[in-house]
């Protein structure tokens, strides 16, 4: 006979199925109301009826409501854990609330239980971008497009990885290929001339942002792209014009503000530079981010009741080059605190013993017990050390204030390198390269270009390049480059034994990397070489340096042309 039980059963299973493919069929016409109405019912007939939770999530979801979603998707999986597609929505749930562990667990539990997804691929990039995870990021992918090659997206987003590592040549096939799925992409043609501006194809890349512009008028980062390329050829006039462009798009576009304040410091004009210098902390570039402390920011007043934070941000060569200006605040009577990068802790508190030099960020993070917050210290304002120039240098004629040199090398390492080094000939120092990611390749020598500087007899060459020591010496081998590499000194370590060895040098000749601050600041003879576009410190037109008295500086005549410079320096020696 037949079994009545199981003949309800069946039927039942038939009446859900049919009600959640009309569930389903509204949910993707946007019918979210009625969608999630025939859910409800679903659930009423069956409360364990994981789909409906599920999608009932997504509802909430679509409809702003994500930790509703959380939880019917949490309820889902709980019922039933084998689904991949509950996972990946859940962590795409996750990542737009910028819970990126959680979503990528997530996502990574979705790949494990269906690994042809190719959607979890995808978004499990998303997040490993977001997350600074930059080979994970293109592995996930490429994972992705082995799928589902047509993604458009995804060679997109694998191009903009690929950009931020710095592999500009694979990233252009990746734009070119998401604009041949997608002619309109308008970001990813805008992206294609920054990788091409990078390589210095202006005309390239210009005629990229022309055609993103014809698309996309009012498309603010593509005027800002246009005034950045102006200012790479060294033309400030239109670079200023299409940054304000940009601005005026996008009022918020912090990026064209701090662009225009670098244009603008590099011709000289600090007022207006300094005052939009302060847009860097509203840039995704800039690190660390600004902290937040109760204490005001420091505008120059007279403080009687307790001494000045000042905390470094940026890079060594940075934090060294702002340095220069303590003794100015010292001046000004303000007892000072100064937090700085550990590797500097040792050099800047035997240079400024006026002055209670800390740091509190070991590891890149404030530690527990951060300064401010100390009431030993009894900290009453606080500054950045990137902002006293604001204070300091308002005109060219402010620099005279400089202190030449501002840093002290211990003087009896310094000896003890002179020990080792001297032998009647002039003891040159030489770095060459550096692994900024945004400007390394432009600012970087290959160390062959220096031959007819090792050619000179009267001379003995050391680096003062950072590095494997290993790998450097094997440049030299291949170069030719009679280079003496004393591996007792790791320059990104310990930066206390490098000014020793700087110090031990009669000359140092370097490109625009901490090298060329920490020997400016210990005043030391040094010729720095800069690429055509140089960085706003350097100024325009100029071979010395407000910054550091003892500079020299030589600039290429043309993009990418540094025999010149070379021949210019083996000149002057």
């Amino acid at each position: 006979m037949p079994d009545p039980m199981a003949d309800n059963k069946s039927r039942r299973r038939s009446v859900i199925q049919g009600m959640l493919r009309e569930a389903l069929r509204r949910h993707r016409a946007a019918q979210l109301v009625e969608a999630g109405q025939i859910y409800q019912q679903i659930l009423a007939v069956d409360s364990y009826h994981a789909d409906s939770l599920h999608l009932l999530g997504m509802i909430a979801y679509q409809q702003g409501r994500p930790e509703d979603a959380l939880g019917m998707i949490g309820e889902a999986i709980a019922i039933n854990q084998t689904v991949a597609a509950y996972h990946s929505n859940l962590g795409t749930i996750l990542q737009s609330q910028g819970k990126l562990d959680e979503a990528a667990a997530s996502y990574e539990r979705a790949v494990d239980l269906q690994p042809e997804l190719p959607e979890a691929h995808y978004n499990l990039g998303n997040v490993r971008h977001a997350q600074l995870k930059l080979d994970e990021a293109a592995a996930c992918y490429e994972h992705a497009l082995a799928l589902q090659p047509q993604l458009a997206e995804a060679h997109y987003n694998l191009g903009n990885t690929l950009q931020a590592q710095g592999k500009l040549e694979d990233a252009i096939t990746c734009y070119e290929r998401a604009l041949t799925l997608e002619p309109g992409k308008y970001e990813a043609r805008h992206n294609l001339g920054n990788a091409l501006q990078a390589l210095d194809k202006f005309e390239e890349a210009m005629e990229c942002y022309q055609q993103v512009l014809a698309l996309h008028p009012g498309y603010a980062k593509a005027y800002y792209s246009v005034g950045a390329a102006f200012h790479a050829m060294g033309n400030l006039g239109d670079a200023l014009a299409w940054y304000a462009k940009a601005r005026g798009l996008q009022p918020d576009l912090a990026e064209a503000a701090f662009a225009e304040s670098l244009a603008q410091l590099l011709q000289g004009e600090f007022t207006p530079g300094w005052r939009n210098y302060e847009s860097r902390w509203q840039t995704k570039e800039h690190t660390p981010p600004m902290r937040i402390y109760t204490q005001p920011l420091w505008t120059g007043e007279t403080l009687a009741s307790g001494p000045l934070l000042i905390w470094g941000e940026q890079g060594i060569g940075d934090e060294i080059m702002f340095a220069g200006l303590i003794p100015d605040a010292m001046r000004a009577g303000i007892r000072c605190v100064l937090d700085c990068d550990v590797r500097l802790k040792t050099l800047f508190a035997r240079s400024f013993p006026d002055v209670e030099v800390i740091s509190s960020r070991a590891s890149g993070d404030l530690a527990d017990d951060d300064p401010a917050q100390n009431p030993e210290l009894g900290i009453v304002a606080q500054l950045p050390i990137g902002s006293l120039p604001r204070l300091f240098r308002e005109s060219l004629g402010a620099f005279a204030a400089t202190t030449s040199p501002y840093l002290i090398a211990d003087a009896d390492e310094r000896q003890r390198f002179l020990d080792r080094y001297a032998d009647g000939r002039r003891l040159v120092g030489l770095a060459w390269y550096t692994n900024n990611r945004l400007t390394g390749r432009m600012r970087s020598i290959n160390l062959s270009l220096f031959a007819p500087l090792f050619a000179r007899a009267d001379t003995r060459w050391f680096s003062l390049q950072y590095g494997d020591h290993q790998a450097l010496q094997n440049q030299a081998e291949v170069a030719g480059a009679p280079l003496i590499i004393d591996r007792s000194v790791n320059q990104l370590a310990d930066i206390d034994l490098f000014a020793a060895q700087i110090a031990a040098m009669d000359l140092v000749i370097t490109i625009d990397n901490s090298t060329a601050h920490l020997a400016g600041a210990l005043g030391i003879p040094t010729c720095v070489l800069l690429p055509f576009a140089s960085d706003w410190r350097w100024l325009q037109g100029r071979e010395d340096s407000p910054w550091y008295p003892t500079l020299r500086l030589f600039r290429q005549p043309s993009c990418g042309d540094w025999q010149s410079v070379v021949r210019r320096v083996c000149g002057d020696l």
